[in-house]
């Protein structure tokens, strides 16, 4: 079973889910939280497998939670509940170590596909949506990049790059052996040596710091 904490302000939503995600057989709702900082000792308490974070609560928010709970421990998965698919706030909240991101309308199939994707260690990355958040919050970012991104990149070979850059477009491990005509287990390969040598937590950050790095450009 999946253990998963359901974390917003507003008890119609958190309800809804908790009915959606309840009929299923794979998942279960062990709490509820109604800010960020009841999430933060609901987690410690409960020790969820998933826990579906709201972005704008009082007390404390989304994003300040997720850090505090990603800071406590490495293996937290967080996924990000927004309204709008371009939330300014969910880029941060990437950043500040969520696996990935779904929005509120999402569909009962997509909700409880998001949660065992993140529950499984992938992050919840489509080529779509995700990709246009990170790359129009691109746009807003500082011109030059991040001075700790741009070092670091020293560290990966040139098809580890290669790979990073593929990843932050949005491709799954089999859509880059595609491109790349290698096999998956090949693919996978690169991906975990990338996350180590960078010291990223899954593919979601590594599209952040590829963003950051410049490696991606807006409008690639």
């Amino acid at each position: 079973m999946i253990r998963v904490l359901i974390v917003d302000d507003q008890a119609m939503v958190r309800e809804g889910f908790s009915v959606l995600l309840g009929a299923m057989p794979d998942i279960e709702v062990v709490g509820e939280a109604v800010n960020g900082r009841e999430a933060v000792a609901q987690v410690a308490a409960l020790r969820p497998d998933v826990v579906l974070m709201d972005i704008r609560m009082p007390e404390l928010n989304g994003i300040e939670a997720t850090r505090e709970i990603v800071a406590a421990d490495a293996d937290a998965k967080v996924l990000v509940l927004t309204t709008f698919d371009l939330d300014e706030y969910v880029y941060q909240a990437l950043r500040a170590g969520a696996s990935g991101f779904l929005l509120k309308d999402a569909s009962a199939r997509q909700l409880a596909d998001g949660v065992r994707i993140v529950a499984a260690g992938e992050a919840l990355l489509a080529p779509t949506v995700t990709k246009r958040l990170i790359t129009e919050f691109a746009k807003s970012a500082e011109t030059a990049p991040r001075a700790p991104a741009v070092a670091r990149i020293g560290e990966l070979t040139e098809r580890e790059t290669e790979v990073l850059v593929l990843i932050a477009q949005g491709l799954s491990n089999q859509e880059i052996a595609d491109h790349l005509v290698v096999a998956e287990s090949t693919i996978k390969t690169h991906v975990s040596r990338i996350l180590v040598k960078l010291g990223l937590r899954d593919r979601t950050q590594a599209a952040v710091f590829a963003y950051e790095a410049r490696l991606v450009r807006v409008g690639r």
